[in-house]
């Protein structure tokens, strides 16, 4: 498990997960966006926790592997384009990516 280290707290989430999620939040900070993070925590799957995420806050990634974990690209365009929306940038497996590409035949 790796974590996301963002004002002073730590989050856990699944490596390969996590390096999207960097993948996408380090193109956003860069553009200077703002914009909330919300995921469904494993130890709390029935509730939903949301960050807001500024270019102005420290942040950090930490990964538990030894090895950097291979990044899709149908993975990193359906976070993206999720970050779009108005609920912001929301954690969604692999599996869910693609089938949002699939239902969401315009985005790339």
């Amino acid at each position: 498990m790796g974590h996301l280290v963002y004002g002073g707290t730590t989050y856990e989430f699944e490596d390969r997960l996590l390096a999207h999620l960097q993948v996408v939040i380090e193109r956003k900070l860069m553009k200077m966006e703002c914009f909330f993070l919300t995921w469904h925590p494993q130890c709390l799957a029935d509730n939903e926790m949301s960050v807001w995420i500024s270019p102005h806050s420290p942040i950090a990634f930490h990964f538990s592997g030894s090895r950097e974990p291979k990044i899709s690209k149908a993975w990193v365009v359906a976070l993206n384009a999720i970050s779009h929306t108005s609920r912001g940038l929301t954690a969604i497996s692999e599996q869910d990516a693609v089938k949002y590409l699939r239902e969401n035949p315009g985005v790339r």
